[in-house]
């Protein structure tokens, strides 16, 4: 089992979530789309090269964004993470990955 946790603007959040719940992630028991979401502000400043969605490069931008959390069993963590890099609106989604134990 794994636990992701990702980081999208609020606009986007919704279609990502969906992306992601899609290849079978967030299911806990008998329940399914399981996540924990936490609000707060990202911030970023594109550098040279860089194809910003939001913001220009060389500035630095302040995002309102979500911290989603979620589990995702050991067989389907790639197909996941892999919805979340083609579902997120940025370039270079931030993500964590932590494997976790069963007792």
């Amino acid at each position: 089992m794994y636990k992701l946790a990702f980081f999208v603007p609020l606009a986007n959040a919704e279609a990502v979530k969906d992306a992601i719940f899609a290849t079978g992630a967030g299911r806990i028991g008998d329940y399914e789309a399981c996540c924990f979401q936490t609000r707060g502000t990202g911030q970023f400043r594109p550098l040279d090269g860089a194809d910003p969605h939001i913001g220009r490069v060389g500035d630095l931008k302040h995002v309102e964004e979500l911290k989603v959390e979620l589990v995702c069993e050991d067989a389907l963590i790639r197909e996941a993470v892999a919805a979340l890099r083609l579902a997120h609106p940025y370039q270079e989604p931030a993500f964590d990955l932590w494997r976790l134990e069963s007792l």
